[in-house]
């Protein structure tokens, strides 16, 4: 095959790549460390995971698991003895009714359950730290009222995510918004319908554009604009 001929192979076989693919949990690549896995055994569920995905094959065998990671069929029936310890998989026994046969799958519920724990251990982690800002903001402003995290999360009728908390504290130490303009653009937020973080960002910067510095001003310049738009 010459050179056009390569080249016209490899574009054929670039496009159809997507064909094949498998989708792999990326918490998985995040925390399975976590979950005291090595690399071995990571790659091992991958192609666990891919084999199903792609091929339809729930149960593998020993030779198949070894043609693709390049390793002993001894190391990988540990690897799997350790995952079946763990809990990350389990093998089924099916029955095919059809042809009367009974054959095995690989079950990777507990892979899922696991991921899902470290998931929400993140979140938990998160919504301290959250809950921990907040303690903080409240410390140094007594009264709930002025509480800028607090009127937010009200109106919202939820708790702020951690971006949204940086959100805000992005308008107050870098903007340099004023507060009460703050608060005064989420309400106007409430009253157009739209409160999201995106649309209060545009009436600050709005504002900032015409030199709106107070809640008088706000006042002033949201009245002039609601009436040219009567008009």
């Amino acid at each position: 095959m010459d050179s056009t001929g390569w080249k016209t192979w490899a574009e054929g076989a670039s496009s159809g790549l997507g064909a094949g693919m498998a989708v792999v949990p990326y918490v998985l690549l995040q925390h399975y460390r976590k979950l005291k896995l090595s690399d071995q055994e990571t790659l091992l569920l991958i192609h666990l995971i891919s084999f199903k995905q792609v091929e339809q094959k729930d149960f593998p065998t020993l030779e198949e698991l070894q043609e693709v990671m390049g390793t002993s069929a001894q190391s990988i029936a540990q690897s799997l003895q350790k995952l079946l310890k763990e809990g990350l998989i389990s093998i089924d026994e099916e029955l095919d009714e059809l042809r009367g046969i009974q054959y095995e799958r690989y079950n990777l519920s507990g892979l899922y359950i696991k991921l899902g724990q470290c998931l929400a251990a993140l979140e938990k982690n998160l919504s301290s730290q959250r809950s921990s800002r907040l303690k903080q903001q409240e410390n140094l402003e007594p009264e709930e009222g002025h509480n800028l995290f607090v009127v937010f999360e009200k109106e919202f009728g939820r708790p702020l995510s951690p971006m949204e908390c940086e959100t805000i504290s992005g308008w107050i130490d870098q903007d340099r918004y004023p507060e009460e303009l703050i608060r005064m653009a989420l309400k106007e937020a409430v009253f157009a319908g739209k409160v999201h973080f995106r649309y209060i960002d545009r009436i600050l910067l709005e504002w900032s554009r015409n030199r709106v510095k107070t809640v008088n001003d706000a006042k002033a310049y949201t009245q002039k604009f609601r009436s040219s738009g009567r008009s």
